[in-house]
């Protein structure tokens, strides 16, 4: 019965985990509230706070899972892709707890960590499966052939959906982190009140450059004629770009869904905790006939239970690194 250490440090949550025998026993996450200040988050300063988390944040873990340094088997982390300042952190204490106790070191890409999320909880889903993992910084459609088998069929060709939504927020002048607050006043607005455009972008890619620009120019056009648009009507203004975005993403899938005949369909990343985009996957899994998966909220959200789910797949696997590993801003998946 192996137990995993999961450490998690590649943006501003450092997050710790211990999974045992292929359950999680806890997940640690620790919010970095320092960035609300500046819009976003500030890499320096992510990396500080990082360093002051770190050891409390796996402290915390070992005594949320009842158990002891000693029952440790072996150690994953993060390794990229990330913030590198965030990552080395993560990275550094990883590979010097396992030192300190002689423990195999297992290297996790976040990005497939955030698909292998699904392997946490009942249900799971079969391979092959399709996966839309939607964040920040990444917005990809996964066909799962296994845990470690994995191919990207579709990608964003300039910005993510989750930064398209962070951009919005900030032209609405809405606080820092802009994503929930924008998921916040959607539940409450018309999601037809406003239309804005839906790339077209052949095969299974992705583009939300545009449709950010389209979203500024409106904003613009629209508080020229009435300074108090955007206050009188911000929720109408939430529901419709959110509205876009879903169905910008579920429209993708749904062709994916179609063109690799695949019925088991799965979404994650910090994007999956937006509820249109939940609701819209279900509406459009019971339409499909697919079987839909999604994450608890707190396995959507950067988090160190991903990371040892599947530092015990690739334990089993017997797939370990050494001292020498250096963390990775940009990973190759």
């Amino acid at each position: 019965m192996p137990v995993i250490l999961g450490i998690e440090s590649s943006c501003d949550e450092t997050s710790a985990s211990i999974c045992a025998d292929g359950k999680i026993l806890s997940n640690v996450i620790a919010n970095q509230t320092i960035h609300e200040a500046y819009g976003g988050v500030v890499p320096e300063l992510a990396s500080r706070v990082h360093q002051q988390n770190i050891v409390p944040a796996v402290q915390q873990s070992i005594v949320n899972a009842k158990i002891s340094k000693n029952d440790i088997d072996a150690v994953a982390f993060t390794r990229g892709p990330g913030l590198l300042g965030s990552l080395l952190v993560g990275v550094s204490f990883a590979k010097a707890f396992a030192l300190a106790r002689n423990l195999p070191l297992i290297e996790v890409n976040h990005m497939q960590a955030h698909v292998l999320a699904h392997f946490i909880d009942e249900p799971k889903p079969s391979f092959p499966f399709l996966c839309l993992t939607v964040s920040g910084g990444h917005t990809q459609i996964v066909l799962v052939k296994d845990y470690f088998n994995m191919e990207i069929v579709g990608q964003t060709n300039d910005d993510a959906a989750g930064e398209a939504l962070d951009k919005t927020s900030k032209i609405l002048g809405l606080p820092y982190p802009g994503g929930p607050m924008i998921d916040k006043y959607a539940r409450i607005g018309n999601p037809n009140a406003y239309q804005f455009p839906e790339p077209q972008i052949p095969g299974l890619d992705f583009s939300f450059s545009g449709l950010k620009t389209a979203i500024l120019y409106f904003i613009r056009d629209n508080t020229r004629l009435n300074p108090n648009f955007v206050q009188d009507n911000i929720a109408d203004i939430c529901a419709s770009v959110e509205k876009r975005i879903v169905t910008i993403l579920l429209n993708k899938l749904k062709k994916a869904a179609q063109q690799y005949d695949v019925k088991d369909v799965a979404l994650a990343g910090g994007v999956s905790a937006n509820t249109g985009l939940r609701n819209g996957l279900k509406v459009l899994g019971e339409e499909m006939a697919w079987n839909t998966f999604i994450p608890q909220f707190q396995y959507c959200t950067d988090n160190a239970a991903m990371i040892a789910i599947a530092g015990y797949y690739k334990y089993l696997k017997g797939d370990f690194v050494g001292q020498d590993t250096a963390p990775l801003a940009r990973m190759p998946f």
